[in-house]
């Protein structure tokens, strides 16, 4: 087994662009090339649509990752959200294709052409504050359980594939409303606000940045926000100014897990959490307790383990 390669400070970057790749596997190869070539880990993903992921390395890998995304087309402007990490959040590199950088599974969505209102996280507080405007958090459910805006609708999507569903089951409950959307970074709401206006929804507004950049921004004393972030990475969860959160990662169904939750009988380190114990048998979590148990030891030899990073 080889030993984890980390850097002294390491640099997170969460990013999307939605733009016209006409051929997306030489962008693909390209970034794949000059990553590898920088000593970068963590996602990127590639479609026709653009590009999505979070990636991880030193100031300078970072940079060359950025520069070769920004001169890709429609690129130019592209705008990361950094944060510091005190370890790698990421074992590897992956640079995939996809059909769709975040997938909704609706033909003809177009960002491009057609979004919702922008709103920076300085006027994102006027907006909700308004009892006549609509707020719905368009992440999935158990995002949504580490921390949501107050007072924001949860469509307790599993999915967000699952979006357009509940929005035609609530269809005539947002007919006529301003409604105002939030996500992570804004890549859904990007294609949930244009999906809203081609379905006739025309007061439509949408958090710029996303939620991370609100809790960079944002003071504490002046937030709306409660609770944490969940981020897809080994951080799990992060707060105001984009500190690292309390939240964990249960190892068995990779949720984020409460220090509520850590303090039930139900979670075992490594291998399970009261939301998928009873999911699992006991062979199962016999495997998950020897691959902590590795993952353990790897970690005291200074390797890193598969079994122990996501990503």
């Amino acid at each position: 087994m080889t030993r984890a390669v980390i850097p002294a400070a390491i640099r997170v970057a969460a990013l999307y662009r939605f733009a016209r790749f006409d051929d997306p596997v030489a962008v693909r190869d390209r970034l794949e090339t000059v990553a590898k070539a920088a000593g970068i880990r963590g996602t990127l993903l590639i479609a026709a649509e653009g590009i999505n992921g979070t990636i991880a390395g030193t100031n300078e890998g970072i940079d060359t990752v950025l520069a070769a995304i920004r001169a890709l087309p429609g690129c130019a402007d592209l705008t990361p959200k950094f944060a510091e990490a005190a370890t790698m959040p990421f074992h590897r590199l992956k640079v995939r294709l996809k059909r769709e950088i975040v997938t909704m599974g609706v033909a003809d969505i177009d960002p491009l052409t057609e979004v919702g209102t922008y709103v920076a996280p300085a006027d994102w507080n006027a907006l909700v504050d308004d009892p006549d405007t609509v707020v719905i958090d368009t992440r999935n459910d158990y995002e949504v359980a580490v921390g949501s805006f107050a007072g924001a609708v949860d469509p307790g999507t599993a999915s967000f594939r699952d979006f357009p569903a509940w929005f035609n089951a609530h269809r005539d409950e947002l007919a006529g409303k301003r409604v105002a959307m939030f996500c992570t970074g804004g890549i859904r709401c990007e294609k949930a606000t244009a999906f809203l206006r081609r379905e006739g929804v025309e007061d439509v507004f949408h958090l710029d940045g996303g939620i991370l950049r609100y809790l960079e921004e944002m003071p504490t004393a002046d937030s709306r926000w409660q609770g944490e972030c969940f981020v897809f990475d080994e951080r799990v969860a992060v707060g105001h100014g984009l500190t690292p959160g309390s939240h964990a990662l249960c190892r068995g169904c990779r949720m984020p897990v409460s220090e509520a939750d850590r303090a039930s009988p139900l979670f075992v380190e490594g291998v399970s959490c009261p939301r998928c114990h009873a999911a699992r048998d006991d062979t199962q979590r016999a495997g998950y307790a020897e691959r902590h148990r590795q993952a353990l030891l790897a970690e005291a030899r200074g390797e890193a383990h598969v079994g122990r990073v996501q990503g």
